[in-house]
């Protein structure tokens, strides 16, 4: 694999806590050593508030002087809204957006998303509509299909339609079978959709933290993983030294078959995925 020609990036969440906030500083300050292309700053604590979004994107690129993306979602919110957030983002000096839908309630449908704005594909073709090509804009794939889409037939159509309305690239649901990537580019070449899909990467680092969210966003633990996992519940050390194997297998797979990148999601902890860079013997730049 060519370093030169891989984008490497990492996705951190706003802090929820006092102690989360101190923390950010050396967080951010442990993963930039490496020189990822970019940070994203997922929305708000559970996708409920801005606010900590833009606050975590400004301490970071202080700190480190790294491009950092936010989270935008649309569910639930209006034009003006966005309009404001989009206009604060392009003032502050952002100029990449990872654009998404957003969770929706508990009690809603699919069909019955609030908001003016209900699907990702609209938030695109609003950003483009309001701000032309300012914003390099990231969209989300799901290799294994959307845990709320109809079938995959549906869900690709959802994800060709956020390419169609200006998505620059993608970034997927983090996944352990690489097959499913494959296949989902695949399917992207067939339906003439040419932009980079980056694969999110999942360190293992805790088997009831990996169940409870992989069981949310509909991401397969392969049994053989599951059971390997459960074996090793009780035993910290073993459970990382394993998950760290078995990431780093998909990773190595990933990149020498041609994936345009890797884009971690941290968890905001930097020992893990600087654990499994090491592991990997990607880029560390000199005195890092």
């Amino acid at each position: 694999m060519t370093a030169q020609k891989i984008q490497f990036s990492f996705e951190l969440f706003p802090p929820r806590t006092p102690a989360g906030w101190d923390k950010l500083p050396a967080l951010a300050s442990a993963l930039a050593a490496v020189q990822p292309a970019f940070f994203s700053v997922t929305y708000g604590a559970g996708g409920s508030e801005q606010n900590g979004t833009y606050d975590t994107l400004i301490r970071v690129v202080e700190q480190t002087g790294i491009e950092t993306a936010p989270h935008l979602t649309c569910i639930g919110s209006t034009r003006a809204r966005i309009g404001a957030l989009l206009d604060q983002y392009r003032a502050a000096g952002v100029t990449r957006i990872v654009a998404l839908r957003g969770d929706l309630p508990a009690t809603a449908a699919s069909s019955e998303a609030p908001g003016e704005l209900r699907y990702a594909s609209e938030l695109v073709a609003f950003i483009r509509e309001t701000h032309g090509d300012h914003f390099t804009l990231e969209v989300a794939a799901y290799p294994e299909m959307h845990p709320q889409a109809a079938n995959p037939d549906a869900d690709f159509d959802a994800f060709r339609r956020k390419i169609d309305a200006g998505a620059d690239g993608a970034v997927t649901q983090y996944f352990f079978t690489a097959e499913a990537y494959f296949d989902f580019v695949e399917r992207c070449t067939r339906a003439g959709i040419t932009v980079p899909i980056v694969p999110g990467i999942m360190p293992i680092t805790n088997h009831a933290q990996l169940t409870r969210f992989s069981a949310a966003c509909g991401a397969d633990i392969p049994r053989w993983i599951r059971l390997r996992l459960e074996q090793y519940q009780d035993d910290k050390a073993a459970l990382q030294d394993f998950g760290l194997e078995v990431v780093a297998r998909l990773c190595r797979a990933l990149l020498d078959n041609g994936a345009p990148g890797l884009h971690f999601y941290t968890l905001n902890q930097a020992e893990p995925t600087l654990r499994l860079w090491q592991h990997l013997g990607l880029p560390t730049p000199t005195g890092s």
